[in-house]
């Protein structure tokens, strides 16, 4: 039987990920979901993206949003940014640890950020080197890691040499992003075996989304591949805006609850981070996905003994 983790680092991604695909909410409203899910336990959580507001509405007041917060002792926030202006953003808000994403499948890389993937390859190049000049990390997102909803399947191999260039240019970390819920146990499997032939070292976060419902089978099978470190987002929030039919983000209420059940440490208040989810739920207006939030009080446990 394989061993699993004692503990597992979630990063929630509902205040960037989550609300970049719903329509716009005040800024109010975001300020209250990010200090809500400060206040649950997690420790790494993506507050903001400073993207250009004409390609993410939703995220044009992210400097607002990020100077209203609570900030919470012991938690690492991070943001994202799609090029050296949004660095120099989030540099300048006192971030420091920031992302960067780059699509396996060149047709997504470009209707994402309208440039080839060998293109952005080269301007993150210079964006690692901007950010450690200036004392921060740099995490590399590998979107499409699992298929693109143009070009459909994508090689594991492809995504390999991505993670190549992205070491040998000085990357923390690398990511990879289910973004439009292609993934299968089977995929996780190959892909994490072609990148750890080639970079055993390279710290791995993955962020599955549950378009077809494969999101905690994919978590499991990480979890037996010794991957200790995922994206969730609360209520289920999100999608990719250019990814059609990339519908819903793992719901981090659901991994806590199914961690939690097979007596993995999260650190996080299942409690709390349902109220969360109630409270998300109530800001965007809509039911959101999360099987936990609809099935109430019953399903929150606690961490059993290993």
């Amino acid at each position: 039987m394989t061993e699993l983790p004692d503990h597992v680092s979630i990063r929630e991604v509902g205040p960037r990920d989550g609300l970049q695909n719903e329509d716009p909410i005040p800024t109010d409203a975001k300020v209250r979901l990010l200090d809500a899910l400060s206040g649950t336990g997690v420790r790494r959580i993506e507050a903001v993206s400073f993207v250009h507001p004409k390609a993410i509405p939703q995220m044009a007041d992210a400097d607002e949003v990020w100077q209203r917060a609570a900030k919470a002792d012991g938690v690492r926030y991070s943001a994202l940014v799609p090029n050296t202006r949004g660095a120099q953003r989030a540099l300048a808000a006192g971030f420091t640890e920031i992302e960067v994403v780059v699509s396996a499948s060149g047709t997504h890389n470009r209707r994402n950020v309208n440039r080839s993937t060998a293109e952005s390859l080269d301007d993150i190049a210079e964006l690692i080197d901007l950010l450690h000049g200036a004392g921060a990390r740099a995490e590399v997102i590998v979107a499409t890691s699992f298929g693109c909803p143009y070009e459909g399947d994508v090689d594991p191999q492809r995504v390999a040499g991505i993670v190549d260039r992205v070491v040998r240019d000085g990357a923390d970390r690398v990511a990879f992003g289910d973004t439009t819920g292609m993934g299968t146990p089977r995929r996780v499997r190959e892909l994490i075996t072609a990148v750890r032939d080639r970079n055993a070292h390279i710290p791995v976060l993955l962020h599955f989304h549950n378009t077809r419902g494969t999101a905690l089978a994919n978590l499991l099978t990480a979890l037996e591949l010794g991957i200790t470190e995922f994206d969730a987002s609360v209520g289920g929030l999100g999608g990719c805006p250019y990814a059609p039919g990339a519908s819903g983000n793992l719901a981090t209420e659901e991994a806590v609850h199914m961690l939690h059940d097979m007596g993995i440490d999260t650190g996080i208040d299942l409690d709390a981070l349902v109220e969360a989810a109630e409270l998300a739920e109530e800001l965007v207006g809509k039911k959101l996905p999360s099987g936990v939030l609809r099935a109430g009080p019953r399903t929150r446990l606690t961490v059993l003994p290993a």
